[in-house]
């Protein structure tokens, strides 16, 4: 569903990613973790086609990013940590909007459900302006999910989300992984990764240093204890 092979990404001489390697399948949720400058958003925006590689191949369902963007990124939706909204249109425009631009037939139900799940009913007519972080991150989330997209990436979704939004959140990966999607998210909190993702890239310095199933983790990092925490084996991962 996901392909990333040999990607490399350089910026005016500054390398930000070299020979990142990956694939996420229908129905697994990876989660991209390293710390800050480890080449994370890098590489989901290369994904998303927003910035181009310097080298290697990136692919959305068999589709090629760079060489047939279009039918790429018809099939994919990126959430980035402040998703840039249109601040003077309404909620509902921003879906009816975004409901043109992919085709989708079956838009208003879809619409109904997802803004009753994410708790937005009563912002229906509020401007994108108007609303809190959090409530625009839960409209972001709610139109990425508006077309059904077969490939997901979340870079860092949970800002600004409080504990019922979170919770959503959680819940809505599940049912998307579980309907066949492959779902990417980036993030630092740990506990959550290692409670609903069933991969792990780890970067660091822009270098792949782990991508595997999440449970192949500890055999993957013999020195570390038998009851070391995904923490633990982050530290370890990312040392230098």
């Amino acid at each position: 569903m996901i392909e990333v092979n040999d990607f490399h990404k350089a910026f005016a001489g500054q390398v930000a990613a070299r020979g990142i390697t990956f694939h996420v399948e229908p129905g697994e949720l990876l989660a991209i973790i390293g710390p800050n400058g480890a080449g994370k958003t890098t590489t989901m925006r290369a994904m998303a086609g927003i910035i181009p590689a310097s080298r290697g191949r990136l692919s959305i369902t068999g589709f090629d990013v760079e060489a047939d963007p279009i039918a790429a990124k018809s099939r994919l939706a990126f959430v980035p940590d402040d998703a840039p909204l249109f601040p003077d249109l309404t909620v509902e425009e921003h879906l009816s909007f975004y409901a043109s631009i992919y085709q989708v037939s079956d838009a208003h139900s879809k619409a109904l459900g997802l803004l009753d799940a994410f708790e937005l009913t009563p912002r229906l007519r509020t401007p994108a302006g108007n609303l809190s972080r959090g409530t625009r991150q839960k409209l972001a989330i709610c139109c990425a999910y508006l077309h059904d997209p077969q490939a997901i990436l979340f870079d860092e979704p949970l800002t600004g989300l409080d504990p019922q939004g979170i919770r959503v959140f959680k819940r809505s990966l599940q049912e998307r992984a579980s309907q066949g999607a492959a779902v990417v998210i980036s993030s630092h909190l740990l506990a959550m990764v290692e409670d609903l993702c069933t991969h792990v890239l780890i970067l660091a310095g822009g270098a792949q240093r782990f991508f595997g199933p999440i449970d192949e983790l500890r055999t993957s990092f013999v020195h570390v204890d038998e009851a070391a925490s995904l923490e633990d084996i982050f530290f370890a991962a990312t040392s230098p």
